[in-house]
């Protein structure tokens, strides 16, 4: 398959080969790039949706030196976690597969770092658990403290109906400009539209106000100034408005998907100042 195939490539973009771990549990078997300092606060890593656990290679270097990494392949979209038929139908069995890593991280508070979906899960499960989080990161949230743009919507669209490697690479082009993307990851993106079967997530329901303003986790946003899928000013300002004491940060020469590629040296240390401050 040459989903498997693109897979390892992008993985031997990683400074080590890190540690491949499957955590079965109720859903399925769960898999996890593991990589960093045993004895160091784990800190776990979401990707976006059909990004795989492998696309934080340019970032693992400065994230391991004081962290213990787990990044993870989500259940229900691309990589290598497999579902068991017992798929995660509501934000309760969603919160429960999330408790599943924190508790195999080891430790009874977490670091968490998410994208886009990954965002989405991520802020969910810290305004359920709070207690479990420490240090929280969301990359470019999208449905979380501002709606997306109807024309990213609307090119998003018949991906998301019908997956394909043509449709993936026309919307990866079309939002990130002229940003240029690592060639072995698009093709593991692309293989990983075409090959295998739809995504079956839970979309948590966009936070309300109230719920965001007790948010009770010491928070980053990182916000992408050139992205096509929300305005990164109109999300900025609901995040001061909702959480006054979050630290928002806009990268410039970055997009939605383009993160945490692209520009991987300036995100990594807003990342490293804000985990290690």
């Amino acid at each position: 398959m040459d989903f498997d195939r693109a897979y390892d490539a992008v993985l031997t973009k990683w400074p080590q080969k890190p540690l491949g771990v499957d955590l079965t549990g109720r859903f399925g078997s769960t898999h996890v790039n593991v990589c960093g300092p045993e004895d160091s606060t784990p800190l776990i890593l979401f990707s976006g949706g059909g990004a795989t656990s492998t696309v934080w290679f340019d970032n693992v270097v400065a994230l391991s030196k004081s962290r213990r990494v787990f990044a993870v392949d989500t259940m229900g979209d691309a990589g290598r976690s497999v579902p068991n038929g017992n798929p995660m139908k509501s934000a309760d069995d969603l919160i429960e597969w999330m408790d599943s890593i924190v508790e195999y991280a080891g430790s009874d508070a977490v670091d968490v770092i998410g994208h886009s979906y990954g965002a989405m899960i991520a802020l969910a499960f810290s305004l359920r658990r709070p207690e479990r989080v420490g240090k929280l990161v969301l990359l470019d949230p999208n449905s979380s403290f501002s709606g997306m743009k109807a024309g990213y919507l609307l090119r998003a669209l018949p991906l998301l109906l019908k997956p394909s490697r043509a449709g993936r690479r026309r919307l990866s082009e079309w939002e990130t400009g002229e940003l240029s993307l690592d060639s072995d990851w698009l093709s593991l993106a692309e293989a990983g539209a075409s090959e295998l079967p739809r995504p079956d997530l839970v979309v948590p329901q966009r936070p309300s106000v109230e719920d965001l303003s007790a948010l009770d986790v010491e928070l980053l946003v990182v916000l992408a100034q050139d992205g096509r899928v929300h305005d990164a000013e109109a999300v900025s300002r609901s995040v001061r408005k909702t959480v006054p004491a979050a630290r928002v940060e806009v990268l410039e020469d970055a997009s939605h998907h383009s993160i945490p590629m692209v520009p991987a040296d300036a995100l990594n240390r807003v990342l490293v100042d804000f985990l290690e401050g």
